[in-house]
């Protein structure tokens, strides 16, 4: 039995296909179904005339791909009248399986069900609710694994890797400085501009030295700040860990006995954490200087008297309120972004679409814990 074969001459405006050979599946046929797809891609919108007195034998697969080829042209009207319209040397035999596989290629009319706005809603807030709980368990479980992970790491500190977590302390951290710095500074000059506009309707611009300092070293420091991280080093560490799986590199870690959250995810987690106390406190730091700033011009509180009401008025634990945050905010920011990185598949579109889901992911449960921060520490009267 000789394997399925074809062959392909162009005359002037029509195109010929010569098959040769048993176009079974036994015999092979897979092997000349991709090419003769490229082909029909190559000639679509053309005339074509396949002929088929090289065939030896015939089943229901062949049939099928001759005729999705020839389907291709730019004469759908006329297969649709004559099931072996553009075949040539077509046998007794075969004339009927090429007739029927004709039938089975007309496309079916899909009866779409109707369904009211609301019924669409619901629906559709099912499926939301469905992918939240999901995302959700996915996480946590996530969230295991590094934890173990860690682990093993206490119990042989040999595991741990220096240089990557240094790397990202850097990138994440270190070079963050500048912007993070930049925003609380102008964040607190705002603060102290709207707090003095509004004070001074009642002869109490002073108290803008205490709405600046609850308000920056207590929220806007700190939470400004993981929004600022989550967006520039949670979305670069979903890139950078997606863009490692689509090429295929995580697999071959595995392959080489590397475990990837030992040299990709760790490193990271630990970065974050180290490094995100240090820039809360170079933003309330900066936020007060900005707010100092605009009080001395706006409002003539010399910048002594402002320290000096800041040590008499706002007590140290307003500091630490801020500052104890920090690390659970880099937690969560970096999981996030490890984890949708780590769940790229297939596409550059897949690893944008992570990207963006590790952002919104981060900013929603930044946003969330700091409101249980609020409420807890009311509760203790902090």
């Amino acid at each position: 039995m000789v394997s399925a074969a074809f062959t392909t001459e162009q005359d002037s405006n029509l195109w010929r296909i010569a098959v040769s050979g048993a176009w079974t599946l036994e015999a092979g046929l897979n092997r000349v179904d991709m090419e003769l797809r490229h082909f029909a891609d190559k000639i679509m919108g053309q005339k074509l005339e396949i002929d088929l007195s090289g065939l030896e034998s015939l089943d229901t697969a062949g049939a099928m791909a001759l005729q999705r080829t020839m389907r291709s042209c730019s004469i759908r009207d006329e297969i649709a009248a004559e099931p072996l319209f553009g075949f040539a040397g077509v046998s007794d035999r075969h004339a009927k399986l090429l007739a029927e596989a004709r039938n089975h290629l007309l496309p079916c009319d899909i009866e779409i069900a109707e369904q009211g706005a609301f019924i669409q809603m619901l629906e559709r807030l099912g499926r939301g609710a469905g992918a939240i709980l999901h995302d959700t368990l996915s996480i946590l479980a996530f969230v295991g694994e590094v934890m173990a992970g860690m682990w093993r790491i206490v119990r042989d500190p040999k595991r741990f890797r220096v240089t990557p977590t240094i790397h990202h302390m850097e990138e994440a951290g270190l070079n963050s400085t500048m912007i993070v710095g930049l925003m609380s500074f102008l964040i607190g000059a705002v603060v102290a501009f709207m707090g003095i506009k509004v004070l001074r309707q009642f002869g109490a611009e002073i108290f803008t030295v205490e709405m600046i300092g609850i308000t920056v070293l207590r929220e806007f420091g700190v939470l400004l700040t993981a929004i600022l991280i989550a967006g520039r080093s949670g979305s670069a560490f979903t890139a950078s860990i997606g863009s490692m799986k689509l090429r295929e590199e995580i697999d071959a870690m595995k392959a080489m006995g590397i475990d990837p959250l030992e040299a990709l995810v760790i490193p990271r987690t630990i970065a974050m954490v180290t490094m995100m106390p240090v820039l809360a406190f170079i933003a309330a730091m900066l936020g007060l200087i900005g707010g100092a700033l605009v009080a001395w011009t706006a409002a003539g509180i010399s910048p002594n008297l402002f320290m000096a009401r800041t040590q008499d008025v706002i007590v140290l634990q307003n500091f630490f309120v801020g500052i104890v945050k920090a690390p659970f905010f880099a937690f969560f920011i970096s999981i996030i972004g490890c984890y949708q990185g780590m769940s790229v598949e297939a596409s550059a579109e897949e690893l944008g679409r992570r990207t963006t889901m590790s952002v919104v992911q981060s900013l929603f449960v930044v946003i969330f814990l700091d409101a249980l921060f609020a409420i807890f520490f009311l509760e203790l009267g902090i």
